[in-house]
């Protein structure tokens, strides 16, 4: 039984890969885009755990940056993906220019939080 799991979880990775290769060079950059932002929160909560937490109001700015701007770039990637039909009508440009001004209201927020 274990045997033939191993040979599912297998064909399921190659699956992925291969409806992957599939996706556009524009998605992928969004998705390295998310994954740096990810591993930068998690590497924060890293250095936190490891080294504490003094200026916490310093902590919680950079992770809640890091993951909203993860959450920003996850809806620009939906919104610019040719394959989801309930954005068809908007343009790319008009998804990048709400992505960019969200982050900025972002940011402005995370400033004014670390006083």
């Amino acid at each position: 039984m274990a045997r033939s799991t191993s040979n599912d979880a297998q064909a399921l990775f190659q699956s992925l890969l291969s409806a992957y290769a599939a996706t556009p060079t524009s998605l992928k950059i969004i998705d390295l885009y998310v994954g740096f932002a990810v591993l930068t929160a998690l590497i924060q909560v890293v250095y936190m755990a490891i080294v504490g937490s003094f200026p916490f109001n310093s902590f919680l700015s950079g992770v809640l940056s890091c993951v909203g701007t993860a959450v920003l770039a996850v809806c620009l990637r939906i919104q610019v993906n040719k394959e989801n039909k309930e954005f068809k009508d908007l343009p790319p440009e008009r998804a990048f220019a709400d992505f960019v001004l969200c982050n900025l209201v972002l940011h402005l927020v995370i400033i004014n939080f670390l006083g």
